[in-house]
């Protein structure tokens, strides 16, 4: 039997209207702002509207640490949205909008798999309404009237040595990472060491994320630490005066985007932070939208909880005031498998040894949700054909241990009745009482608060802060900078700083290497390792494979 791809079963799907969508869940029409048939985005002043609604039950959807096996979260995200309106209960999901770098790379797009999918599944995974572009365009016009700045006389004594504003494009492209520019003589701007990061690594991303209208927008960019002057004092965006053209080329960006998925239920999609760099969530705004728009909205963060999960409550639920009800921790015997030291190629085979041994990777993040954080939850299986039932009885007793359930999703396979099962057991948490609690307080010194998701989340046994991050931490201190969010920048294929430790790792030492303030998102970086903030594309990346016929039809994309 053929299996279909993913963009196959999309472009088999007929869509309802937007216009239709939108009406489904009552949002009036004078506030829908259509972008063809399929998509259309939301003015937010719909929020004043709807200030005295309740909000709906939020439900995050989190993973166990990555592997090529893949886990399936977007996947899992849509199908139990979809469950979840069949057994009878309004539910929304919100969602991070793909980068176009791991599209033409090698992850592919975010739009869901399967028979659990959102559509039109090829705007999405494009250009979609145009925000990322308008995001590269914000962040580079920074950077332009920072360099004409200096060029034209440098009022502030900008020092070029230390700016720590990039440009950013769209894509993976290793060759920008470290240039030179302004070359070419005394009209062609002053020459100096520059780079670029992939626009998703941005902080004016994570500012339209976290922004709770067009003026938090104007006060958060107005923040923007762009570098320091000669006296070692930061300059800010707001120095410059980019704040009111930086939030004109944003203000329609900064509507969340209303699409549907294959089963016709709605879906917010808005923003994407890297979940490795950034705080890796979906805009704040769509969130609150789609909570004044059902009785449950399901959200995802990226990659596994010791980041996504942790930023989402200690970054996002901290800064919009939102408490969760409920925790999903998607996980596959493929994946826990391969944590238990199997190859790739082994991964279909029958191998309880193996699963005992990737196990404890599963474990940690279940005990971290109901412990560190207070929250219930159940695990998603996301089902492969490969999987025997010995396997999978085997991880459904070691999470009962632990107190948490586990429900089979067959969503990719069956949309929304493979998450019937996974949709009645999260209604059911909902409606358990949660003890919701962050991390760390905001009052912790930098190094404490760092040390805290370290041992805390991480199960490290401690931290150690080497080069630059030394000085930054007294300076950044000094400068008022400490009583903000932490953003880890961390491997997301480990709960350590080290990428080949898999599984459950202890007796490891996070090493931070860099501390840098993004004060108009509001939260210090902290990085770990060997994080790119400019990935590069593979030796045989995905673009290769996609193409457009003369209808208009494409093809390749996953």
């Amino acid at each position: 039997m053929e299996i279909k791809t993913d963009i196959q079963i999309a472009q088999e799907n007929t869509p309802e209207k937007i216009t239709v969508i939108a009406d489904k869940v009552g949002i009036d029409p004078e506030y829908l702002e259509l972008y063809g048939n399929y998509k259309a985005k939301i003015d937010y002043n719909i929020l004043d509207k709807m200030k005295d609604v309740p909000d709906a039950k939020l439900i995050l959807v989190t993973a166990i640490t990555p592997t090529p096996a893949g886990e399936g979260k977007t996947t899992t995200t849509v199908g139990l949205e979809d469950g979840m309106n069949l057994i009878g209960k309004k539910t929304m999901v919100a969602l991070r909008e793909p980068s176009l770098g791991p599209v033409f790379g090698v992850k592919g797009g975010a739009a869901g798999g399967g028979y659990a999918q959102v559509v039109p599944m090829e705007d999405i995974n494009l250009h979609f309404t145009g925000d990322f572009h308008a995001i590269g365009a914000a962040n580079n016009l920074i950077a332009a009237m920072l360099d004409n700045h200096i060029q034209q006389g440098n009022k502030l004594g900008i020092d070029v040595k230390k700016i720590t504003w990039k440009r950013v494009v769209d894509m993976n492209d290793r060759q920008l990472r470290h240039i030179v520019d302004g070359l070419g003589g005394r009209l062609q701007g002053v020459p100096r060491e520059d780079g670029f990061d992939i626009t998703v690594a941005s902080e004016i991303m994570a500012i339209l994320c976290l922004s709770k209208d067009i003026d938090d927008l104007k006060a958060r960019v107005s923040r923007i630490v762009v570098g320091y002057n000669y006296d070692d004092e930061p300059v800010t965006a707001g120095d410059l005066k980019a704040q009111g053209a930086v939030a004109a080329l944003l203000k329609d960006a900064l509507k969340p985007n209303l699409v549907q998925t294959l089963e016709h239920n709605p879906a917010f999609i808005h923003g994407g932070p890297f979940a490795n760099i950034a705080h890796g969530c979906n805009s704040i705004m769509a969130t609150r939208m789609a909570l004044k728009f059902a009785d449950y909205v399901i959200t995802e963060a990226g990659f596994a909880a010791d980041l996504g999960a942790e930023k989402f409550f200690d970054i996002k639920c901290r800064l919009a005031g939102l408490k969760p009800s409920a925790v999903v921790i998607v996980a596959t015997v493929r994946a826990l498998k391969y944590h238990g030291g199997v190859a790739k190629a082994d991964l279909n085979k029958e191998n309880l040894e193996a699963i005992e041994k990737g196990l404890p990777n599963l474990l940690q993040h279940i005990d971290n949700v109901k412990n560190v954080y207070g929250l219930p939850c159940v695990v998603a299986i996301n089902a492969f054909p490969t999987d025997t039932k010995a396997e999978l009885d085997l991880v459904e007793k070691r999470c009962n241990e632990l107190g948490a359930n586990v429900a089979l999703s067959e969503v990719w396979a069956k949309g929304g009745e493979g998450g019937r099962a996974l949709a009645e057991e999260v209604v059911r948490l909902c409606e358990q009482p949660n003890d919701f609690k962050f991390a760390y307080d905001l009052e912790d010194p930098i190094d404490v608060k760092i040390e805290k998701i370290a041992k805390k989340v991480y199960h490290a046994d401690g931290v150690e802060f080497v080069g630059p991050a030394k000085k930054q931490l007294k300076r950044l201190t000094e400068l008022g900078f400490d009583n903000v969010p932490i953003c880890m920048a961390k491997t997301q294929y480990s709960f350590s700083d080290d990428p080949a430790l898999l599984g459950a790792p202890s007796g490891f030492t996070v090493t931070i290497r860099n501390l840098k303030i993004n004060a108009g998102a509001g939260f210090i970086v902290a990085l770990t390792g060997e994080i790119m903030t400019m990935p590069g594309l593979p030796k045989v990346p995905a673009a290769e494979k996609i193409d457009v016929d003369n209808t208009g039809k494409i093809s390749g994309l996953f």
